[in-house]
């Protein structure tokens, strides 16, 4: 069996056609705004991708239907790949950024709504800022369910396109209507993100800033307009707003295409959400209680804003903050790394290793201790009322010993730069959660500019690991992948 590179190419163009419409925004902005420089330069990247986009499209109108599952793995990398090198020009041909290196790890940090970044101020044309959130809200949603959307009017199965990606203990009722689902899912994000927008514009936020702080928010990738991030408006309203819609970004999209179908007992009887909730409302009891006892804030109720908004922002993997959290007891540092290890809901923007997996995890645990009391007893593995298939448990098992891997091959990598081991060891975690914040080095307003070039190169790989979950990136690594007899 060999690749279908043909339907490969027809889905790259696919992919350059999204490119260039979702630059002309910035294209407009730099028209009205910026020097005339990068209106050319916006102009002459969007409109070829459009047209090559548009002339692949029409080419391979034709091609064959067949689409198997080795093919679905590549093109969903390759598909990453070529948005990230894409997405790139912007930065390079502008001169935002000394180099092609540095233009590839924005743009990569954009598609996989990671917050990081290697230019040292945001002193940016409006549009390359623009271009940045925008490239975040579609990597938020991901460059490849906007093609599940659309592939179906193009001839092409795109169950098997979407499986690597969509493929989590929570979607196995839907897999066989993934197309349908993903029109909803794409309606739910653009809902979520236009009811943002507007709340934020009541918080007396100006309208460009509303926009990146929307995009950014909803993606959960913590893009905002100024270094200090959110803290700069010191407005209670405005982090609550970006609290919530940060949150809701974390929750299974499946859940609300249930709510609003009438299921509010799916909703709450949810396994995964009610443990999300319950993990961040522990969180946020022990930290604002460490943060008012330790003296680091003055009052308890200042503890708890701070506190919530943090807790929200790690464990959605966003990267907002409202504070020097590098200041905070060792404790609550230690909370908030693990927040961010174990990030949101399954089938979410949020990136890290989920916590369906870690409720999984922990049940295996338990029954194990259970099983050495009693060993001959039979304990099966529930999610809700539901009994987790030995296929679902021994893949999330491989996950998360895999996951262990190459967190600690990238901490190992990054440690070549010879930082600090706290910057070091929260950083791997930080870009393979995709939340892209980290400690010591790499504090709230540091940059990832501290890294050397080769190593920056090396993130960029990591951060499309991460957020295609390892296994669909790494699987092209291997031999049996190659091996197309197979």
């Amino acid at each position: 069996m060999s690749l279908n590179y043909s339907i490969i190419i027809k889905i790259t163009g696919l992919i350059s056609l999204i490119l260039g419409i979702s630059m002309l925004p910035s294209l407009i902005v730099s028209y009205l705004y910026d020097d005339p420089s990068i209106t050319f330069t916006f102009g002459l990247i969007s409109l070829p991708l459009i047209i090559v986009g548009l002339l692949i499209l029409l080419l391979t109108r034709n091609i064959s239907k067949s689409f198997k599952i080795r093919d679905g793995y590549f093109a969903v990398t390759f598909c990453w790949i070529t948005a990230s090198l894409l997405g790139s020009l912007p930065y390079y041909l502008s001169g935002t950024v000394a180099s092609f290196g540095d233009a590839i790890f924005e743009s990569t940090a954009a598609f996989t709504t990671t917050n990081c970044s290697i230019i040292s101020n945001l002193d940016l044309p409006l549009s390359i800022v623009l271009w940045k959130a925008v490239s975040h809200w579609v990597g938020g949603l991901g460059i490849i369910i906007f093609a599940i959307s659309i592939l179906p009017a193009l001839g092409i199965n795109s169950l098997k396109l979407g499986s690597p990606e969509a493929d989590s203990p929570n979607l196995n009722k839907v897999k066989t209507q993934i197309s349908g689902f993903s029109k909803t899912l794409y309606l739910i994000y653009l809902g979520l993100t236009v009811l943002e927008f507007v709340l934020l514009l009541f918080g007396k936020m100006g309208v460009f800033e509303a926009v990146i702080n929307t995009l950014g928010s909803v993606s959960t990738s913590g893009i905002s307009t100024s270094i200090p991030s959110i803290s700069s408006y010191d407005s209670f309203y405005i982090e609550s707003i970006i609290s919530i819609f940060t949150f809701l970004a974390s929750i299974n999209f499946m859940l609300f295409f249930f709510a609003f179908n009438g299921k509010w007992k799916t909703v709450a009887r949810d396994t995964e959400l009610r443990a999300f909730i319950l993990i961040i409302f522990i969180s946020f009891v022990i930290i604002s209680a460490t943060l008012f006892t330790s003296g680091t804030y003055a009052t308890f109720q200042e503890a708890m804003r701070v506190g919530i908004f943090q807790i929200v922002s790690f464990s959605t993997t966003s990267g907002y903050f409202i504070a020097d959290y590098t200041l905070w007891p060792t404790f609550t540092q230690s909370i908030l790394f693990t927040l961010m290890f174990i990030g949101g809901c399954a089938a979410s923007t949020c990136g890290s290793f989920k916590v369906i997996r870690f409720v999984v995890i922990l049940k295996l645990i338990l029954r194990g201790f259970r099983k050495r009391l009693h060993p001959r007893s039979i304990v099966a593995v529930r999610i809700g009322k539901s009994v987790a298939s030995p296929e679902t448990v021994s893949s999330i098992t491989v996950f998360a010993m895999l996951y262990l891997m190459i967190y600690l091959f990238t901490a190992l990598v990054l440690s070549l730069d010879n930082l600090d081991m706290t910057t070091t060891l929260t950083a791997a975690a930080g870009i393979l959660s995709n939340t892209g914040i980290a400690f010591g080095d790499l504090g709230p307003t540091a940059d990832f500019s501290i890294f050397s070039p080769p190593i920056r190169l090396f993130i960029s790989f990591m951060l499309i690991v991460g957020r295609l979950e390892i296994l669909t990136v790494l699987l092209l690594f291997t031999p049996y992948f190659w091996n197309l007899e197979k």
